[in-house]
């Protein structure tokens, strides 16, 4: 099949941000009766793909480490254009951090997809925010890594692509060219994601599209997977105490209320005159 092979990992069941609560003995998410849902900044991520996929040819595969219950939420990324998924799941990767989990991944992808273009991953989830997973499976990969990626240009014929990416802090746009295979991360902000055909939803259910693959496949080291590959402790969690504020209100001419909010930061330290 010509043009790109794209694989797109996601994180298939996270809880609602509105509703996350943690244990208060294992310091672990409490996931059981939370409403979950697909990582939004991975439907980026999986547009991102599509894009490229339209533009260029190629297929799309999305992947996913998850208990069984993520088989809907991949089914729902083949709703979204996606010709194929992956559900990783074993008891054995239970319990993993991002470092387990990152090895997983990438040792999947390698044995799964072994002469892949890119893999295009979202930012960060919304449950834990670290964004560590892109750079992590770029290092046991041993490959280059974009972030913030908004855009991307390929040449198929020598394997290049040219990722544009954008830094919000300091407002700029960069390009960079690269051989593939490389490995990025999307910009959240960007590529806001088409629609989830409901037909295809249903195929995908009904044909079996989500394909599951367990430890028994891959072979994986037992000690580099799950839980006892994972170095990562919660020590301690606390509630965060609300921070105490003397409210004032200054009504009247806005250039006067522009002074006295001066003069009264000058007065806290907040800011040198």
């Amino acid at each position: 099949m010509g043009g790109l092979t794209i694989i797109v990992p996601v994180k298939a069941a996270v809880p609602n941000v509105t509703a996350v609560r943690l244990d208060p003995v294992t310091h672990n998410l409490v996931r059981e009766g939370v409403p979950l849902m697909l990582n939004p900044y991975d439907r980026n991520a999986l547009e991102f793909a599509l894009r490229l996929k339209d533009k260029y040819g190629g297929k799309v595969i999305t992947l996913s480490m998850a208990p069984p219950s993520g088989k809907d939420f991949l089914e729902s990324t083949i709703g979204m254009g996606a010709d194929e998924a992956y559900l990783i799941t074993d008891r054995a990767f239970a319990g993993a951090d991002t470092l387990a989990t990152s090895y997983t991944v990438a040792r999947s992808i390698q044995k799964l997809f072994p002469n892949f273009d890119l893999i295009v991953f979202g930012e960060e989830t919304t449950d834990s925010t670290t964004a560590h997973m892109p750079a992590q499976v770029a290092s046991w990969l041993n490959l280059p890594y974009v972030y913030y990626a908004v855009d991307a240009e390929v040449k198929l014929e020598d394997r290049l692509i040219v990722v544009t990416r954008y830094l919000e802090d300091e407002g700029v746009y960069e390009a960079y060219e690269y051989k593939m295979p490389i490995i990025i991360s999307v910009y959240k902000n960007s590529n806001p994601p088409r629609d989830i055909s409901l037909a295809r939803k249903v195929e995908a259910k009904l044909n079996g599209l989500v394909k599951i693959v367990d430890n028994n496949a891959l072979k994986l080291e037992r000690e580099c997977i799950g839980l006892r590959g994972s170095p990562t402790i919660v020590a301690k969690i606390e509630d965060a105490k609300p921070i105490e504020r003397k409210k004032q209100v200054f009504k009247g001419d806005p250039r006067e209320a522009a002074k006295w909010l001066l003069d009264n930061l000058i007065k806290e330290g907040v800011i040198k005159p």
